[in-house]
């Protein structure tokens, strides 16, 4: 008799447990998450391993995130901060609300039609809204912001975005980088048939393709740290600076540490530094560093370089003075869509003059390469890219007379 009793209590126990821990892990309509009280707030997954909590952008501005043990963020509701005012609400009507001060909605995750009852955050970092508190109606997993978790499946049609970058997976199982949704600066990866692709990142840091025409996993990356330590995640996450990279962070630091990136050489990243911004190296860091073309211009916002240069005077003042500025061991990165109407085949003196009497030309690039190309590059932007390994010779048109760089 007791020993039946016990393991009555014991079963009851354990239901009360599991369902405490249940009530615990679903948050109710109406919840509410305030940005002045961000410290001490939050959504937590049943292991703690991620929350969802108002997290601090500036001194005076906080957005809602996902972020991992120790604060790292890996997921955010939209892009826009709110003051201390703000607040995230879990709506009665069934959707996920970013509000200001003001009472005016800045985020909306569109749900009101879809039943919601609920919502929770698993331990993968997977927040959800449950219809009938079970049956996922939205989650975190299918509207990414700007990073990839383990367990989490990028297929064909997502996006990640991050300030004027984007990056997505081609239905032939392309991984592509985009600068304002126009310029493809970054496509690589499987180049197959494939029919429905998958991009993810393993716990270990592999990333790989899958497809059901492929009999294994194909190989994207590993991480530099493949397969060390425990307690470790590794997200991929595309960065404001328009690079693809894979990171880890030990659970509780609240550090990250760089594992692997798309582009090794920054400064090959279209736009990184800004119109008419050049990009290059000094010999003291291995950072890149933005400057202007030459005296003729100016920094655009000289506490941010990589917001890029402008004119001292525009061309439109001395079209009869205009001139070409040589500048060596340079090239204005050129991708698709713009090589189809911006390259030519040319000499080096070809190249520098057609630019020079054409209006629509702000300056050009020659390489040195063997191929014989001409980069003809219109007003509208120009990327550029300096190194002494760099084989080209670009001109830039300004108003003379020629003052280059000291």
């Amino acid at each position: 008799m007791t020993l039946t009793f016990s393991a009555l209590a014991i079963t009851l126990l354990f239901s009360l447990s599991f369902h405490f821990s249940f009530s615990f892990a679903n948050i109710s309509l109406g919840s509410t998450l305030f940005a002045s009280n961000y410290l001490n707030q939050s959504w937590p997954s049943p292991n703690s391993t991620f929350s969802l909590t108002f997290v601090q952008k500036t001194p005076t501005s906080y957005i809602p995130a996902i972020t991992y043990s120790g604060g790292v963020p890996v997921w955010t509701a939209g892009k826009n901060a709110v003051d201390s005012s703000g607040s995230f609400q879990l709506h009665p009507s069934g959707t996920l609300r970013l509000v200001n001060g003001t009472g005016a909605i800045i985020w909306d995750s569109s749900t009101g039609s879809l039943n919601v009852s609920s919502a929770c955050l698993d331990d993968s970092g997977n927040f959800k809204l449950l219809k009938n508190d079970s049956v996922s109606a939205w989650s975190s997993f299918d509207n990414p912001t700007d990073a990839i978790l383990p367990s989490q499946n990028f297929t064909y049609g997502k996006i990640l975005r991050s300030g004027y970058y984007s990056f997505t997976l081609l239905r032939p199982g392309n991984l592509t980088l985009r600068w304002n949704d126009s310029v493809v600066y970054y496509n690589e990866g499987f180049k197959s048939n494939l029919t429905s692709p998958i991009l993810s990142l393993q716990p270990n840091g592999i990333l790989s393709i899958f497809d059901e025409t492929l009999s294994s996993a194909a190989i994207i990356a590993y991480s530099s740290d493949y397969a060390e330590g425990s307690d470790v995640l590794r997200f991929l996450r595309l960065d404001s600076d328009g690079n693809l990279r894979i990171y880890s962070s030990a659970r509780g630091t609240g550090t990250v540490t760089k594992r692997w990136a798309a582009i090794p050489d920054q400064c090959q990243v279209y736009g990184y530094c800004g119109n008419m911004g050049i990009c290059g190296y000094n010999d003291s860091s291995s950072d890149p560093v933005c400057k202007c073309p030459s005296q003729h211009f100016e920094m655009i916002d000289g506490n941010d370089s990589r917001k890029g240069c402008k004119r001292k005077m525009e061309i439109e003042s001395c079209r009869r003075n205009a001139t070409m500025l040589e500048l060596q061991h340079t090239k204005f990165l050129t991708f698709q869509p713009e090589l189809s109407s911006q390259v030519f085949f040319s000499g080096i003196s070809a190249c520098r003059l057609n630019c020079l009497v054409s209006s629509s030309c702000a300056a050009s690039t020659s390489l040195s390469d063997g191929t014989g190309l001409c980069y003809l590059k219109t007003p509208s932007f120009v990327s550029g890219y300096q190194n002494p390994a760099v084989p080209s010779t670009s001109y830039i048109k300004v108003c003379g007379p020629v003052s280059p760089n000291p």
